[in-house]
């Protein structure tokens, strides 16, 4: 620990920097910058991709947060629905731990302790793919150290686990004989992989190829360590000894028997048996899905496991141009293309490039260079390395099929960078992280359960001259990192961690350190629920308007629990009013019985090239006695495009409410979401 005593200490006190949190915000968010200001940590870097894309990704965390009124919201992984999520959700596990990450940081905890409670309720889905939902869990409450949000899923997370260990299951589960999860590659949220598309003779691959493989034993490993350490914290020793004991056989069969000493890598052994594979061989060649064993940090420190990394880097392996393969260019059936929904490519694992299995990738690679010491590591991969690739990432978000913009797609071509998929279904897609692999990695705050910050960047000073991260809650403190490699930027060169707004420690390089800090009790989570969402367009609260044959779709995507901006025409959300010509519309929502209401939140979308804009006016009226009147003492702000408009009035007791207004000449209205509450909510 070094600490910073006498006038050192006076001089980095005075010359502590701060980000300008409204600047920021209106620079990144527009309109919608008061739903960001006081929601997310704030980033600068001397590396502009970087920085940029970590605030696409927040406005990436913000519409994919669905609102599903009484039960909360959760994280979506598409904006258009598909036909495999669960109904009406829209609900898909084999991202959650992503999303946890990423919601970890997010200044709201509501978002991530919803989710929780989603992925463990009444409406849980566990096995619609492979997860590592209870690690997601444990990995906020290493941020937040709120115990009681975490440990209140214990039990079903403990059904959850034993659910895996049943061998019926036709996709995914547990071989005694082996002691080993097994999963069909489709379930394991990754067709057409090696093991499914040799399992048919090169024929097809989106389904069967049921194999060990190193994902599935990796997530249920930190599943069990995470109900363990969960369990520690409930004082359930027996619980707590019973799952670590898991967790270790679970590592010891994985080292014993996926790691191939031919390949130096782990990997896929078949649980199918057929006339084209057998049952136990291990598959043909490496795939990037061999490095999440360290996502999770499952394997021991030793040289021969660490000889895996020097595959990653190597451009005739796993190492593009423009991104990381997930399985090499000598594989016999690379870059194959069998599957499309017309004319354009569906997805594929046999060597494209996904943000998918990078993040997971860079969180192993964040781990092994943090704490994995054996000697030959430093002569593999480095912190370079590690800028480089997130760099890398980072680029791949500017969407070269459309000009260049910030829209991050399914899969990519890891020699072009070009997105391969670009089906209605992939802009703005959430099946990955970035905001976890900046705050984790290149600023290094490494969280922890215990009564300590540590801090160990993994940004190389030579590409990285300056950062600052801050607003950052953990453990109930306000924490903020600087690194400045000179101090031409923030005045004080080297690095600086501060707790409560006081440099607490420093380094003049880019070294670990750590700091003691008591844990706090964090903000309560404010949970106002929204009255007008449906999930389900037949039933109540039901949407209409002042349009003839409008859109069915389109008018329940208004009360959806839905909101996102985006331009792209493939996402569009709401509901379009034609072109105004003086007209009064109105947007209604219908309730099953008399409901309170007493304030709004109404999205309005606006893009002058596409002719939508703001109403010229509008205003709330209720249904009272048949008769339809404005809300009293109406506080209507004013008309927000691309933002949340707030209107509150006098609580009232009604079966409908209707949104009145009058769209500008010539110009489309689309209402993104009419959100409506039974209490007055200030979004800010």
């Amino acid at each position: 620990m070094n600490y910073i005593k006498g006038l050192a200490w006076a001089s980095i006190f005075l010359r502590i920097a701060a980000l300008d949190a409204d600047s920021i915000a209106s620079q990144y968010f527009g309109n919608d910058a008061a739903w960001y200001r006081d929601r997310i940590p704030l980033f600068e870097a001397s590396v502009a991709d970087i920085q940029d894309v970590y605030y696409y990704r927040w406005n990436i965390f913000r519409a994919h947060q669905r609102d599903l009124g009484a039960d909360g919201y959760i994280s979506t992984e598409f904006l258009n629905d598909v036909g495999w999520q669960s109904q009406p959700s829209a609900l898909l596990i084999d991202a959650s731990n992503f999303h946890l990450r990423e919601g970890r940081w997010c200044r709201d905890r509501r978002f991530k302790s919803d989710y929780a409670s989603f992925l463990y309720g009444p409406h849980k889905n566990p096995y619609q793919f492979s997860e590592s939902m209870a690690d997601g869990v444990w990995q906020g409450y290493l941020v937040d150290g709120v115990a009681d949000d975490a440990t209140a899923h214990l039990d079903a997370m403990q059904a959850v686990f034993k659910g895996w260990n049943t061998t019926s299951m036709s996709t995914g589960g547990y071989d005694t004989s082996k002691a080993l999860y097994w999963i069909q590659p489709l379930t394991d949220a990754t067709e057409y992989t090696i093991a499914s598309i040799d399992a048919s003779g090169g024929e097809d691959g989106f389904t069967g190829g049921n194999a060990f493989r190193p994902s599935i034993n990796s997530y249920q490993y930190v599943n069990a360590l995470a109900i363990a350490n969960l369990a520690k914290l409930q004082g359930k020793g027996d619980v707590a000894e019973k799952y670590q004991q898991q967790a270790v056989n679970i590592k010891r069969t994985v080292q014993d028997t996926l790691w191939n000493s031919t390949f130096e890598h782990f990997i896929d052994r078949f649980k199918v048996d057929n006339e084209r594979v057998t049952y136990w061989d291990f598959i043909r060649g490496r795939e990037l899905v061999g490095y999440v064993p360290w996502t999770h940090d499952l394997p021991d420190d030793t040289e021969q496991f660490a000889e895996a990394w020097k595959h990653l880097l190597d451009s005739k392996k796993f190492a593009g141009a423009h991104g990381l393969r997930t399985n090499e260019p000598s594989y016999e059936y690379y870059m194959k293309q069998y599957r499309y929904e017309g004319s354009k490519r569906e997805c594929q694992w046999n060597g494209p490039s996904w943000p998918y299995q990078t993040t997971q990738v860079l969180t192993g690679l964040a781990n092994f260079l943090d704490h994995y010491n054996t000697s030959a590591a430093a002569n593999i991969v480095t912190k370079t390395d590690y800028t480089h690739l997130l760099q890398q990432y980072a680029q791949i978000h500017y969407n070269r099929n459309r000009g260049g913009v910030l829209n991050l797609e399914e899969d990519y071509d890891a020699d072009t960078g070009s997105p391969i998929v670009g089906l209605t279904r992939s802009p703005h897609y959430f099946h990955s992280g970035f905001v976890d692999l900046v705050l984790t990695g290149l600023v290094g705050i490494r969280p922890r359960a215990d009564d300590v910050l540590e801090v160990n960047p993994l940004a190389d000073p030579a590409v990285i001259s300056y950062f600052r991260a801050e607003r950052i809650l953990y453990h109930g403190h306000e924490i903020a990192v600087q690194w400045d490699k000179d101090g031409h930027h923030y005045g004080t060169s080297g690095l600086v961690v501060e707790v409560d707004g006081k440099a607490v420690s420093s380094s003049p390089t880019l070294a670990r350190i750590t700091t003691s800090i008591t844990s706090k009790t964090p903000p309560t989570i404010n949970r106002p629920v929204a009255v007008s969402v449906q999930l389900d367009s037949t039933s109540y609260p039901r949407g209409s308007v002042s349009i003839p044959d409008a859109d069915t779709n389109a008018i329940h995507a208004a009360i959806d629990g839905r909101v996102w901006f985006f331009p792209e025409s493939d996402v569009a959300n709401g509901w379009d009013t034609p072109a105004g010509n003086g007209s009064e519309l109105w947007y209604q929502i219908s309730f099953e019985a008399s409901t309170k209401v007493a304030s709004a939140e109404i999205a309005f979308f606006a893009n002058s090239t596409q002719g939508y804009d703001i109403p010229e006016k509008y205003n709330v009226q209720v249904g009272v006695s048949g008769v339809w009147a404005d809300v009293s003492n109406a506080n209507h702000s004013t008309p927000l495009a691309n933002g949340i408009t707030q209107a509150t009035w006098n609580a009232v007791d009604t079966d409908k409410i209707r949104l009145v207004f009058v769209p500008q000449e010539g110009k489309k209205v689309r209402l993104v979401e009419f959100k409506v509450f039974g209490e007055v909510v200030n979004s800010d």
